[in-house]
This record gives structure tokens, sequence and C-alpha cells, in this order.
């Protein structure tokens, strides 16, 4: 996209909508996914009327600058690729496309200053042939095929939740720290002889041939944990508490080493 051009984002057009409410949780779906300019065909109820304006659940933005016109012909007439969603195959000739492959068609057509429409019908019946026909491509959400049935909102919400992550930069899977930092290999090297130091003492490193693995396993389960600062330093902690914190009131040692309460009633934890 030149720096001259700047992006058109789709229109959403319900066809012959029949609720209020459902047009107004069809704006909150849209605002979720940073889409504003609704068009309404036909619609039986008061798209500003109370029962859509609280569905909008604060969208109502959406609904206020929303406008309606009289055919689906008009509705579209400035806009130079449609897309009808349904879910009925339709004895017609047309690319059949998921959400996710038009959304990046889309994108790539509103870069270049392209105007999109994507179709929504009524609830009860879905899109007429004759507004399917207007269309460029259908597009279908790949569902469970022995119950694709979905309601107005979901399908605007899906279709426009592809177009919104088509160019998202939001990484799959990040780490919420809350401000720590991320703790660095000398402070987990640290940790590690500490914590090392503390098993040989103790005994539980004292097979020779299994040490080096058992050390292995033990490092690679803390670095899998990608662990803060701070939660090194209460690492830290725990190791020493273990080593220096035994308290007169801590359970008695059984023959063997192992608290009491093990012992006597269930498994060794370590084992």
């Amino acid at each position: 996209m030149s720096q001259d051009t700047q992006e058109i984002t789709p229109v959403i057009v319900l066809v012959r909508p029949q609720l209020a409410e459902n047009v107004g949780t069809a704006a909150r779906a849209m605002m979720n996914c940073a889409l504003t300019e609704m068009r309404l065909v036909a619609p039986r109820e008061d798209w500003l009327g109370d029962k859509a304006i609280a569905a909008a659940s604060g969208a109502e933005g959406v609904l206020h600058h929303a406008r309606a016109y009289d055919s689906t012909e008009a509705a579209l007439a400035d806009c130079h690729r449609v897309y009808a969603t349904t879910a009925r195959r339709r004895d017609m000739i047309k690319p059949l496309m998921t959400p996710r492959h038009a959304a990046g068609v889309m994108r790539a057509a509103g870069g270049q200053g392209q105007r999109c429409a994507v179709l929504f019908g009524p609830e009860r019946t879905g899109l007429e042939n004759d507004d399917v026909a207007l269309a460029d491509a259908v597009v279908e959400v790949p569902l469970n095929p022995v119950h694709c049935s979905l309601n107005l909102a979901q399908a605007v919400l899906l279709v426009g939740y592809e177009w919104f992550q088509a160019v998202s930069d939001r990484p799959p899977v990040e780490l919420i720290t809350n401000g720590a930092e991320k703790a660095d290999r000398a402070m987990l090297m640290a940790f590690f002889r500490h914590l090392e130091s503390e098993l040989d003492a103790c005994g539980f490193l004292r097979n020779a041939d299994k040490r080096p693995s058992m050390i292995r396993n033990l490092r690679g389960l803390f670095e899998r944990a990608d662990l803060t600062v701070p939660e090194v330093r209460t690492l830290h902690g725990v190791v020493k508490e273990l080593r220096w914190g035994r308290r007169p009131d801590r359970p008695r040692r059984a023959e063997g080493g192992v608290p009491a309460d093990w012992a006597e009633g269930g498994d060794d934890p370590a084992a």
C-alpha cells in the first residue's frame, strides 16, 4: 500500500434484518473488530431504538452512523467488491472462500483504495438468491456440517475477527510478567549451583551415573518456566529455607529420612 492510499475498511451490510437487538449485537461484534460502517437494507425495526442501543453495549456509535437503503443494489452502489455470507450452497458458479481467505483478499483490496462489502442475510432465512447473485464470491464458515447455523452477530464476528487478525502483529503466545524483568543466564546458573549443592548435601544426587542426566532434567524444568528475577529470588529462599529453616513443629522424620506422615499415610511425593 502506498503512503498516499489509506486502507478502506469493509462495509457490513445487513439485508432485511428482523430484530433491532440483533442489529445491536452485530454492531457490538463490528466494534470488537474495528469495523465501523454498517448499512441496512429494509430493516424491519428501528435500529436506534432502546433494544438495539442496549444490545450494542457501548457500540452505539456504529448504529448512529448506520445508513438504511431500500434495496441491496443501492447499498452496494459504491462498493468495488462484494462477498455474500451463506451456509447454503446455491446453483451459481462463484468462488467459495473461507472467512480467513476472504479477509486477506479484502485487506489487499482495501489497501488499494477499493471498498469491500460483506452481505449478511435475515436471521430466519439468510440471503436470497438475488442477493447472492450480486456478490463476487461466497464466504462460508467451515463448521460442523451437522449443525452450522449461526446467529447474525456470530456471523459478523467470525468474518470481522478474521479481517482484524489478518494484519495483527500480536504474538500467538506471550508471557505476562507485570513489569518483572526476565532472569538472565547468570542469575539462573547461580540458582542452579545453589540448588545442586544442597541436593548433593542431602544425598538426592548420590547416584554418580545418573547425576548428569538428573541435573540436566532439573535445569531444563526451570529453564522452560521462563523465570523472572523475583521468581528466582523466591526459589533461592525456598532452597535456603529447606536447608536451614527447619522448625520444631516440622513433622518428625521417620526411618529412611521422610516425614512420618508420608511414611504412614501416603506415597513419598519425591519418589
